[in-house]
């Protein structure tokens, strides 16, 4: 097939967000929705990082402090600081980040992450590094932030008796 300058299988979309001083993205398709930072319920014995849950228009979502569950500084949080829900192997989590904004990317600009990856983020959870220019982004993989684990206790605190609303899901 004659290629006719369509770039459609060579882009790609991200939300890219600032966690401390370390850029990240995620791939667009596994992002539920950007949202202001709410009040979160905390949740007893949760693990250190999960700060706690929220009532997303009817559905309980558990929210985690990415700074903290990637080992990284963190910084103040400040006007810019938002909730990325995403769907990290059936199990909606919010994240919060700081100024997420929607990127496209050539995927020829995605490059396998280095052996050492970042010395300040878990390799484990890097799918690539992206060049923008002088930019480095790090392509984190929401599947692999959280481990079976972890993604079961948190699916079993979305489901957790007596936190049901009651209300109808929005679509």
């Amino acid at each position: 097939m004659e290629d006719k300058g369509y770039a459609v299988d060579r882009e790609m979309q991200l939300v890219a967000f600032k966690v401390g001083n370390e850029e990240f993205g995620v791939d667009v398709k596994k992002v539920e929705g950007v949202i202001s930072l709410v009040d979160v319920t905390r949740m007893p014995r949760a693990p250190k990082f999960v700060e706690g849950i929220i009532n997303l228009r009817g559905q309980i979502i558990a929210v985690v402090d990415l700074a903290s569950r990637l080992g990284v500084a963190s910084s103040d949080r400040g006007p810019a600081t938002r909730i990325v829900v995403v769907e990290a192997q059936d199990v909606k989590v919010g994240l919060i980040v700081d100024s997420p904004e929607v990127i496209n990317i050539d995927k020829e600009d995605i490059e396998a992450s280095p052996a050492l990856a970042s010395a300040d983020v878990e390799s484990s959870f890097i799918k690539g590094v992206v060049k923008l220019g002088d930019r480095l982004l790090i392509l984190l993989d929401v599947d692999r932030v959280l481990s079976d684990e972890e993604r079961t206790d948190i699916g079993a605190m979305d489901a957790a008796p007596g936190q049901d609303s009651g209300e109808e899901q929005e679509a």
